[in-house]
């Protein structure tokens, strides 16, 4: 008992939008078409490893993601995601790893690290995570800075699913990597703000596709 309730506290301090309380929704949006492979826009499998471009599915909605500073713009390295504004434009790629840090084909419904793939000092400093909460915009990023791998309590911020949505796929922030953990589970959509497109938590969802690169 005294182990669950430091482990309660212990998230709760490093982790806000966490509880640690069983979730059934989390469960069941894990076991949901987890057998199916993610496809790129040739119909090959989408692997942990390979560099993929994030791409939207609509056009004349932007183009890639890419990291960048623009709200925080204290940091040696990017830490906001930004769409870009031109429909060409097709951002940074991005590697996924698996949960079992395999390489092999990334599921539907899974949980994966992303990260940005760029040859400089911030190489490993562009893992997608869930940013605090920000008190100003009433709104949570998807920001740089995760950890790579080692599932658990304190990497559950930094764990997304690729879910099938209509003719593409979304993101969904809904971690399965704590089975004692109740989490915040919302797609990932874009928030405009000053004319910049941020990813971020959203009831709209950032329908997107993926293209390999080489």
């Amino acid at each position: 008992m005294n182990t669950l309730l430091l482990l309660f506290s212990l998230s709760l301090s490093i982790f806000p939008f966490t509880l640690c309380v069983p979730n059934p929704s989390r469960l069941l949006l894990a076991s949901s078409s987890s057998s199916s492979p993610v496809l790129d826009i040739n119909g090959d499998k989408v692997k942990a490893g390979p560099n993929y471009f994030i791409l939207p599915v609509i056009q004349g909605k932007g183009g890639g993601l890419y990291p960048s500073n623009v709200k925080q713009n204290n940091s040696t390295c990017p830490r906001d995601i930004i769409q870009e504004t031109d429909d060409v434009q097709e951002g940074l790629p991005v590697v996924f790893t698996r949960l079992d840090a395999k390489k092999g084909v990334v599921r539907v419904s899974t949980d994966v690290n992303v990260r940005f793939f760029t040859p400089t000092i911030c190489a490993r400093e562009t893992i997608w995570k869930l940013g605090a909460y920000d008190d100003k915009l009433k709104q949570y990023f998807v920001v740089t800075g995760g950890v790579e791998g080692n599932p658990g309590p304190k990497t559950v911020g930094n764990w997304f699913k690729i879910v099938k949505f209509g003719s593409g796929y979304k993101f969904v922030f809904c971690p399965s990597v704590c089975k004692f953990c109740k989490v915040i589970c919302k797609d990932v959509g874009v928030f405009m703000k000053d004319g910049v497109r941020f990813l971020a938590l959203s009831d709209t969802p950032f329908k997107v596709k993926f293209k390999k690169t080489f």
